[in-house]
Formats: C-alpha cells, structure tokens, sequence
C-alpha cells in the first residue's frame, strides 16, 4: 500500500508541479518563435526535447498535489507582465521564466528523487546556450533583411526623427556621436535602443563597446583604427552584431577574415561625415558586389538623387546619415529608399 504523502512531501509536490508547468510553458512560447518567426527547425527542436525531458519528470503524483484555488500566486501580478513592447522583450521574459523555474525544479527536485535535481541543472544550461543561439540567429536574420541603414549625426529633434523613420520601416539604426560627453551618450543610446526595440529594429553603437554593452546594444561599429575585431569579439559575445568600415578590397578581405558580421562600403562619394576622406567610388562598390558573401551596405554621400547609380553599380543595401537626418518628412524618405531597394530584390 502506497503511503500518502506527509505534509512537507505536498508541498514540495506543489512547487514542483507549478514550477514545471512555468517552465514548459515558457518553452512551448519560445519554440514557436523559432517555429514560425524563425522558421528554425533547429531551435524549435532544442524547444521540443526540452519541454519533453521536462514532462517525463511531470509525474501524476506531483501532478495529483496541484490546489489552483488555494494557490496565493495566482493572484500575483507585475505591470511589466501585462505588456510586450516587441519580440525580443516577449523572448527575454519567457527564457528567464523557464531558467528561474528550473533553478527551482534543481534544488526542490533533490528532495523528490536523486537524478532530478541533476538533470534540472543541465536543462538549465542547455537553455543558456539556447538563449544565446536565438538570439544570435534572431539579430543576424534581421541584419540580412535590412536593405537601409541609418546613421545618427547630432540633431535637435534626433528622437523625433529617428521614431519618424522607423514608423517608415526602418528596421537598422547606429548611434554615432563623436563629440559628447559619457553621460550625455548613454542617455540618448537608452532612448534610441528603447525606440529601436519598440519597433522591432537593430540598435547598433558606433566605436564604443564599452557604451554598447552599457546599454545592451545589439551591436557595435568598427572603423579600421578602432578596437580590433578579436577583442570586440571576445567582450560582445557571439550574439551581438560587429560591423567594420572598409574603403579597398584589402579592408574589406580583412574585415571578412576577422570575422565582421557586416561591413560598411564607402565613402562612395565625398561627404562632410568623412571631411578630407577620398571618396572610395562606385568601382569599389563594384568590386564588393562582386566579391563580398556577408551584408554590406554603400555608405556616403548617397541620397535620392544618387540612389540608382549607387544600386547599378551592385548595391543592395545603403547607409544614409544626412538624406534622413536632414529630411522634412522622414518616415515617407524611408518609405522611398526601401521602395527602391526592394526593387532589385
């Protein structure tokens, strides 16, 4: 005859059962980003045996001590639960659920069977490295989507003008600000990342890892004489995005070697963004459409009236600073660079 269990026993069942409902949950909301949003069936692979290995744990008995009405936590809510600004606030939300619920199911579970609280701890890191990979995968696929980069300059009405041109579909931003002080920076990079986020875009620094990981930036910029692509590397992790700038097929073989994710092509023509730099022209384009396997996007001097020579001569991608920067109507300049580009698709 099967003894009940003691009092301590149901308890632990109880937080058992909640913690890998919690984390299965979570799981099955992230497997079907990967699912459909990705279309990743890799990930949402990982998603599925994990959320399997986790319901071969989920026993009728812990399951039979469930009590939802004598349950104060059902009850229990935060403001930030009851909104998802974008995907990845809704991805980030659901992988710190499930870990939270598995370093729980770790430590209870050792008091319910001696291989569980082992195999929570390895659930718990596999999650980790998952976090890592989709996010990663996510940035990176969105990186190859974007055909328009835009490129900050100091500008009284920025936010207006950047919000602006991402209701026009702008799905790529970089903060670039050369003169500033620290603090200033930092504020105006949280308000750009929060409005690049509420859209759905890429937040990219310009030279500063230090102030992209501040303000948990997608990414950084790299000219040829800042930091070296390794160490940026080494700090920023697999998942965020490294771009260079290059001006010759050397840099651009450089820039490929070392590992960018993307690079910068230009200046195509001169601009006062680059004062006293030789325009690198539309042969270099060329040569780069030619020759370069990775995003790259024209930069420099290109605007409306220059948008075509610059996508005969290969390119798929422009960066802009100033056609957007200096606009009177933002939103529809982006609509009009992304209805060109798209065209060659």
């Amino acid at each position: 005859m099967v003894s009940a269990p003691t009092p301590t026993q149901q308890t632990v069942y109880r937080i058992l059962d909640a913690n890998l409902d919690r984390a299965r949950e979570g799981l099955r909301i992230i497997e079907e980003w990967c699912r459909f949003g990705l279309n990743n069936s890799q990930l949402s692979g990982v998603c599925k045996h994990l959320r399997q290995e986790l319901g071969s744990w989920h026993t009728a008995e812990i399951r039979a001590a469930r009590d939802t009405p004598g349950d104060p936590g059902t009850d229990l809510s935060h403001p930030q639960e009851e909104q998802r600004t974008d995907i990845t606030s809704l991805l980030h939300a659901n992988f710190c659920r499930v870990q939270e619920a598995l370093r729980v199911l770790e430590e209870y579970g050792k008091l319910h069977h001696s291989n569980m609280g082992i195999a929570c701890k390895k659930m718990r890191y596999h999650v980790y490295t998952l976090e890592s990979n989709l996010m990663g995968y996510h940035r990176h696929q969105l990186l190859w989507r974007s055909h328009l980069y835009l490129v900050t300059s100091p500008a009284d009405n920025l936010f207006a003008i950047t919000e602006s041109a991402l209701q026009g579909g702008l799905t790529l931003l970089q903060y670039r600000e050369k003169i500033a002080d620290d603090l200033v920076r930092l504020e105006r990079a949280i308000r750009l990342r929060e409005l690049c986020h509420r859209y759905g875009a890429l937040f990219i620094i310009n030279d500063r890892v230090d102030l992209a990981l501040a303000v948990d930036a997608d990414g950084v910029h790299l000219g040829q004489q800042d930091m070296p692509m390794a160490v940026a590397r080494q700090l920023l992790g697999s998942q965020r995005i490294i771009g260079r700038s290059t001006t010759n097929p050397q840099e651009m073989q450089g820039a490929i070697t070392e590992g960018a994710d993307y690079i910068g092509v230009g200046p195509v023509y001169e601009t006062p963004t680059k004062a006293g730099k030789a325009a690198a022209g539309l042969e270099y384009v060329k040569y780069v459409s030619q020759n370069c396997q990775i995003p790259w996007f024209a930069i420099g001097g290109i605007d409306m009236n220059n948008l075509n020579d610059v996508m005969n001569a290969g390119a798929q991608r422009v960066a802009v600073v100033r056609s957007l920067i200096q606009s009177d109507q933002p939103t529809l300049a982006t609509q009009y660079f992304l209805s060109q580009l798209h065209r060659i698709k």
